[in-house]
C-alpha cells in the first residue's frame, strides 16, 4: 500500500478494479475495432459512481474534493490496458469538471451536473484548432454577442470526446483583436444547429478514443451558456491545466508500471535457449531500470497528487509530473516490448496496444516542450 492511501480508498479501489474488469476488459477489443466506446460505458460508470467526484452529492456526484479517487480511477484502467476508452473517461473527470464546477451559476449547475455525474452527458472541451496548438492565444473561433445569444464560428480538431460528447466547452474568441484578454468559454449543446462534427479521426494509437473535428457555422449559443465571464476565457484555462495535466502524469506512470509488470510475467513464463528470458542478464538490467524509473516517478507523481488536494500544486510540478512522466510512458513500453520478441508487436497483446497509445502523450496537453518551457520559468531562466 502506497503511504497517500488509506483503507477507503484501498476500497474503492477494489471496486474500480472489479467494473473495469467487469464491464471494459471484455468488449475493449471490440471498442478498439470499432474506433469508439460505446456512450452506455459512460452511464454504467455514473451508475457506479465512478463520475463526477467532486460534484456535490446533491446533483448526484461524489461530493468529495480528494483527487485521489480521481487518481485510482485512472490508474485501474491503465492497469487492466485500457487506453482509448479510459482516456475519454478521465477526460470528463479529471479536465472537464473542474469548469462546471467552478464557473456554473445555479441555474447551470441544476442543469448539467445531474447529467455529468450520471454519464447522461459527456464532456469535452475544444481548444485545439487547425492552425492553432499550444498557443492558445492564437486561437481564431469566434463568438459576436447579438441580443442574448453569440454567433459561433470556426472550428476544432482533435478533441477528446468528439463524436460522444453532448456539453462541449469552446474557447472563442469574444475580441478578435485581443489575446489572452479575449477569450470566452462557452457551453456547444448536442442538437444546436450549425454544429457539426467531422470524421472520428484514423490514429496511430487510442483508438477505442473518438477524437473529431468541430465545426460551428453561426451556431447560436444563449449568453446562458457561457461559463464564468466574457474575456476570462485564458485566466479560467490557465488555472485549469495544472490539474489535466498531473491526470496525464497519474496515467503515464500507472501505464508504465503496467507494462513492467505484463513483462515481469512474460520473461518468466518464455524461454530462449533452454532457460527462461527473466534468467538473462539484459533482462533483469532493463526490468530493474524501469521499476526503478517508475517507482521514483510515481513517488513524485503522489506528492503532486497531495499537493493539488492541498491547493497548492504549482504549474512548474504539474508540467514536471506531465513530461517526465509521459516519456517515461513511452520509453518504458518502447524497452518492454522489446523483451516480448515478435509476439510485442502483436495487438492482441497489451503491450503492442500500450506502446501504440504512448505516442501522443507527450503531444497532448500541452506538448513537452511547452511543459519543459514552463519549468525553465520558475527556474528565472
Amino acid at each position: 500500500m502506497r503511504a497517500i492511501f488509506d483503507d477507503t480508498h484501498e476500497a474503492f479501489r477494489e471496486a474500480v478494479a472489479s467494473f473495469v474488469a467487469k464491464e471494459m476488459v471484455p468488449h475493449y477489443a471490440d471498442w478498439e475495432a470499432a474506433g469508439i466506446a460505446p456512450r452506455e460505458i459512460f452511464a454504467a460508470a455514473g451508475a457506479n459512481g465512478f463520475l463526477g467526484f467532486q460534484i456535490p452529492e446533491e446533483f448526484g456526484g461524489g461530493g468529495s474534493d480528494d483527487f485521489r479517487f480521481n487518481q485510482i480511477f485512472a490508474e485501474e484502467l491503465a492497469m487492466a490496458g485500457i487506453g482509448g476508452a479510459g482516456l475519454g473517461i478521465t477526460l470528463h473527470n479529471d479536465v472537464t469538471a473542474p469548469y462546471f464546477l467552478e464557473l456554473c451559476d445555479d441555474e447551470q449547475r441544476a442543469r448539467w451536473l445531474p447529467v455529468i455525474a450520471s454519464g447522461e452527458a459527456i464532456t469535452a472541451i475544444a481548444m485545439t484548432e487547425p492552425g492553432t496548438g499550444s498557443d492558445l492565444a492564437g486561437v481564431a473561433t469566434t463568438a459576436v454577442l447579438d441580443g442574448d445569444v453569440y454567433v459561433l464560428n470556426g472550428s476544432k480538431t482533435f478533441i477528446t470526446n468528439g463524436i460522444n460528447s453532448d456539453l462541449v466547452i469552446v474557447v472563442a474568441k469574444t475580441d478578435p483583436e485581443a489575446r489572452h484578454s479575449g477569450m470566452t468559454l462557452l457551453v456547444v449543446e448536442r442538437g444546436m444547429q450549425g454544429f457539426e462534427r467531422g470524421r472520428n479521426l484514423d490514429k496511430i494509437g487510442m483508438h477505442s478514443q473518438d477524437t473529431a473535428e468541430l465545426f460551428f457555422n453561426d451556431v447560436r449559443v444563449p449568453v446562458a451558456n457561457r461559463l464564468g465571464a466574457e474575456g476570462e476565457g485564458f485566466r479560467y484555462l490557465s488555472s485549469n491545466l495544472a490539474q489535466e495535466r498531473l491526470s496525464l502524469a497519474i496515467s503515464g506512470v500507472a501505464s508504465a508500471r503496467a507494462s513492467l509488470e505484463w513483462t515481469v510475467e512474460y520473461v518468466r513464463e518464455r524461454t530462449a535457449f533452454g532457460k527462461p528470458i527473466a534468467e538473462f542478464q539484459n533482462t533483469k538490467f532493463v526490468l530493474s531500470e524501469v521499476a526503478t524509473a517508475v517507482d521514483v516517478a510515481q513517488a513524485f507523481v503522489d506528492q503532486c497528487v497531495m499537493a493539488l488536494n492541498a491547493g497548492r500544486l504549482s504549474s512548474a510540478d504539474a508540467a514536471k509530473a506531465k513530461y517526465w512522466c509521459t516519456d517515461l510512458q513511452k520509453t518504458a513500453a518502447d524497452r518492454c516490448l522489446q523483451l516480448f520478441g515478435g509476439y510485442g508487436y502483436m495487438t492482441e497483446y497489451p503491450i503492442a496496444r500500450n506502446y501504440a497509445d504512448a505516442r501522443v502523450t507527450s503531444i497532448y496537453g500541452g506538448t513537452n516542450e511547452i511543459m519543459k518551457t514552463i519549468i525553465s520559468k520558475s527556474l528565472g531562466i
